[in-house]
């Protein structure tokens, strides 16, 4: 309470009396709570529920703690919601060493720990299916804490936010936690729709200032060239002045890639090459690209470790800690080391031994040892838990980490580089987003440690330090919904709800408020033009009759003339592709226009999908590939020329000779007439339209308007008055495409369900009974394939491997067939993928898209780890990192657990249990976490 006038410390006292339970929370932190923890926090004691949208850091899940200490004073329950059970676990852990194990909970889908607990922290998902399921766990909750709620943009997941935000009981107090967001009003107020009484606070100011800071090779400078950013803001204010220093290094550095491109032999260039490579520049100085071993050292000696780097490459992190081990980089003392050692191997004590060589064990400490150490998904969840410990303790000093780090979990930094500013997002190599920017950059800076918090961007060949600072001065991102009725939730919802009620609950869906929102404007936008339509017709009106229903009449025959302008167009370009699709290399061609017209020859007639794209050769050398817009009228070969068989177009020799030749071929070769060229594709407009247009022309001069003296000025009026009802159409399909588009999915959804019997009108069947039970992206194939008894008479690693199919998806696509297990296990599988294509071709029949087709690719690791082989034996034969193994295979058991309860008594839900128990064994049964 510094700063505070003795009125204002008088009046908080008064305040924080009314709120006993506030001021004992409060009381045990050394530190004074923020204004926005303390509004927030009043508001929750008060009754009311609350949106937090605070930077990275800034402490918002303290006010999810006070809405835990509240439940627990008062007699309530509180659920704690995460997005992923890495984070669940985390928190559970702090609120157990908080408030001891017998008050605290953990539910994670594959941990329950003192699930009947006041306080329990859960997965999303968890809390969602526990809603559907009505569970006897409810009576009596309070609080629902939604930690990281922007999470409800993730397209595969954010749904189940949605979801529970909507279906939870009115009597449960909501405290919602995000990132800031750039449209956190807007979220506040759908759930003040959806919630009731619900506060919306935001709080854009760090509590640890954040420097941005660009290092070129062993050098670091300042972003902004500005003293006076403010460096507390949640962002930098766009038009912020960028470092003229980096600006020149940047002009340089493209000057000396021109230079060198023009002048520098092939085989000398110097690429983007590895990090740590020097590159000469335009003006004779050299640049230096940053190596990690560098950057650590000199954040090391900077002071500005503890780090944590980006990398956003598995491969990229834990090569990254192997170069800094074998440059004999040490960041710990002996005393550290001793701690780190002893910490490490009670904390994996219970791996195998046997497994701890395949598992990377040994390298895995010696680099802990030092201080360094990687994080990301592919590691074995122990592994995890272990480098966040000991990073949180302060004795790992540098992390190489993926952008996952960056969601929810508590491992704040003094400093955070950024290795590049684009990643791979599953499809190609993207740019990362101002939100993703201020994600990553927020980690740095640790709230009671840290006078200031430093975010660093490598060097790079090309880098723009303008679109760099565009990055750290944008006020993140706006968060947008994800939601879309799935099946399970269909069937839920009925079955709760009955079908109406179900649409209108739907209704009330942030996917829905938004496009609700955005309609909102384009009606404003149709009203107007709807206003302005009668003044155009008023403005038009004729003393000698109907001018409207005269321009109509000139309407019609200037769309006949233009359609037929249009058919003849489209003629000459159907004429133009066949005659390209016939092109064959060597022949020789006059391209008509464009900047490469005149002779050329074919060198590859290129024909594919997306039409003829042939690649020629010209007279002037140049080796380019053309399109239909080079070809207005179709072409024929004049005459043929060899193409050497092994010519390449990026051979220069090559290109003169060929050119040469052509040249010499074409010398004598006058161009073909110009009447051959137009008569192609050439005519009138045919009979009947041009019949058409006769009769209209002479109802039109036999009208009474066809005579008015003001009969153009009437025209321009009516001309206006069709271009706005043209806009006016499209504005009103536009609010009619967005006007109940959740619950009209959700129909076309229930349609699907209809047609496979698992819904009769207002009734869930036995069969859909069945889907109510299952929660995963393929319930639908899941639930078809128990319908259909597929999985009778397998083995219990037939069966998992047969489960693999429904729930693994690879990182990236692989052209090689993979193995699947033979015997009766292939055939169950080749089934599960013929179901799959039957459900998509009748999504497709309702203008649907949500299943995949099964991924064959995890069949066969999962059949031998079911058959009880060695983690060595099974990782050699995936290409899978031991974290993505173990992960995965949690999913299998996930979904068998699933089929278990769907399936009811007999031999198929015995085969899933056996399935559970099969794979949960070695690292999977000892991995806690995601």
């Amino acid at each position: 309470m510094t700063g505070l006038s003795p009125a204002e410390k008088y009046a908080s006292y008064a305040s924080d009396k009314k709120r006993p339970v506030l001021r004992d929370f409060a009381a045990a932190y050394p530190f004074a709570l923020d204004g926005f923890q303390v509004e927030a926090c009043r508001r929750i004691e008060d009754g009311h529920g609350v949106l937090v949208a605070a930077p990275t850091g800034s402490g918002k899940t303290l006010v999810g703690e006070f809405a835990v200490h509240l439940a627990l004073a008062t007699g309530r329950k509180c659920f704690y919601t995460t997005p992923i059970k890495a984070l669940s676990n985390q928190k559970f852990h702090d609120l157990v060493d908080r408030y001891g194990p017998d008050k605290v909970g953990l539910l994670t889908g594959d941990n329950v720990v003192n699930g009947e607990a006041p306080v329990v922290v859960m997965t999303t998902e968890v809390l969602r299916n526990m809603l559907y399921a009505g569970s006897r766990t409810l009576l009596g909750l309070g609080f629902v804490v939604m930690d990281e709620v922007h999470y409800l943009a993730d397209r595969a997941r954010g749904a189940v936010w949605e979801e529970v935000i909507i279906h939870l009981p009115e009597s449960v107090s909501l405290v919602s936690l995000s990132a800031t967001v750039s449209n956190a009003e807007e979220f506040g107020e759908w759930l003040q729709t959806v919630r009731g009484d619900t506060a919306t606070i935001v709080e854009e100011r760090r509590p640890v200032p954040l420097y941005q800071h660009v290092m070129v090779g062993k050098r670091m400078l300042d972003l902004f060239a500005s003293s006076d950013i403010d460096a507390a803001a949640g962002f930098v204010k766009e038009g912020a002045p960028v470092n003229d220093e980096l600006v020149k290094l940047a002009r340089d550095d493209w000057a000396s890639s021109r230079i060198r491109d023009r002048r520098t032999p092939k085989d000398r260039r110097g690429g983007r090459g590895k990090p740590g490579q020097r590159r000469q520049v335009g003006n004779g100085r050299r640049i230096w690209i940053p190596s990690r071993v560098d950057v650590v050292d000199r954040l090391d000696r900077d002071g500005l470790l503890p780090a944590i780097v980006f990398v956003f490459s598995r491969v990229g992190c834990d090569a990254a800690v192997q170069q800094c081990v074998q440059a004999n980089l040490r960041l710990t003392t002996p005393d550290e080391r001793d701690e780190i050692r002893e910490y490490v191997e009670e904390a994996t004590e219970h791996l195998p031994s046997e497994d701890r060589h395949v598992l990377g064990y040994h390298d895995f400490l010696e680099a802990l040892t030092r201080g360094i150490a990687a994080h990301h998904a592919g590691m074995l969840p122990a592994f995890k838990e272990v480098v966040e410990e000991l990073f949180t303790r302060g004795l790992v000093k540098a992390v190489f980490a993926t952008e996952t780090l960056a969601l929810g979990i508590n491992m704040p930094a003094r400093t955070v580089v950024i290795e590049k500013l684009d990643k791979w997002n599953g499809e190609t190599h993207a740019d990362i987003t101002p939100g993703e920017y201020t994600q990553l950059t927020g980690r740095a800076g640790r709230r009671g440690l840290d006078v200031e918090g430093h975010g660093v961007v490598l060097w790079q060949p090309g880098m723009n330090p303008r679109e760099l600072a565009g990055l750290a001065s944008t006020r993140t991102y706006p968060l947008r919904s994800s939601f879309a009725p799935s099946y399970n939730m269909a069937v839920n919802l009925v079955h709760q709800f009955g079908r109406e009620r179900a649409r209108e609950l739907l209704e009330l869906s942030f996917a829905q408020f938004q496009a609700d929102k955005a309609v909102v404007g384009l009606a404003r936008q149709l009203r107007k033009a709807e206003e302005a339509l009668d003044g155009y017709a008023q403005a038009a009106v004729c003393d000698r009759g109907d001018f409207m229903e005269y321009a109509r009449m000139r309407q019609r025959i200037s769309e006949l003339e233009k359609g037929a302008a249009k058919a003849r167009r489209a003629d000459r370009r159907e004429e133009a592709v066949t005659s390209l699709e016939a092109l064959r290399p060597g022949d020789v061609i006059e391209v008509p226009t464009g900047k490469f017209a005149g002779y050329a020859v074919v060198i590859d007639p290129g024909t594919s999908g997306e039409g003829p794209r042939p690649l020629v050769l010209t007279a002037e050398r140049q080796a380019r590939r053309l399109s239909i817009t080079d070809f207005p009228t179709p072409v024929v070969a004049l005459t043929r020329l060899k193409v050497p068989r092994n010519f390449s177009s990026r051979n220069p020799q090559m290109r003169r000779d060929l050119a040469s030749a052509l040249r010499s071929r074409t010398h004598d070769l006058a161009p073909p007439p110009p009447g051959r060229r137009a008569s192609a594709g050439s005519g009138g407009v045919d009979s009947s339209t041009n019949g058409e247009v006769d009769r209209l022309r002479k109802e039109l001069k036999s009208h009474p308007c066809h005579g008015c003296p003001d009969r153009e000025d009437h025209a321009r009026w009516a001309e206006r008055w069709f271009k706005l009802d043209r806009e006016a159409r499209t504005l009103r399909r536009r609010v009619e495409e967005r006007t109940n588009t959740v619950a009209r999915q959700f129909d076309r959804v229930c349609e699907v369900l209809t047609d496979l019997d698992y819904l009769d009108g207002e009734t869930v069947t036995e069969r859909g009974q069945r889907l109510m039970r299952l929660y995963s992206d393929m319930d639908l194939v899941t639930a078809e394939a128990l319908r259909a008894d597929v999985f009778d008479g397998l083995s219990t690693a037939g069966v998992a491997a047969a489960l693999s199919v429904l729930v693994f998806e690879a990182r990236r696509p692989d052209d090689d067939a993979p193995r699947v297990p033979g015997g009766p296990t292939r055939p169950v599988i080749e089934e599960l993928v013929r179901i799959a294509g039957r459900v998509q071709a009748l999504e497709r029949q309702h203008r649907l898209d949500f299943t995949r087709l099964p991924d064959l690719g995890f069949a066969w690791a999962t059949y031998r780890w079911a058959e009880g082989d060695d983690l060595d034996d099974v990782l050699g034969a995936t290409d899978l990192a031991a974290g993505d193994f173990v992960r995965w295979v949690k999913q299998v058991i996930d979904l068998a657990g699933q089929v278990a309860d769907a399936a009811g008594a007999g031999p198929v839900r015995d085969a899933a249990r056996d399935v559970v128990r099969a794979l949960r064994r070695g690292v999977v049964a000892y991995s806690a976490v995601e």
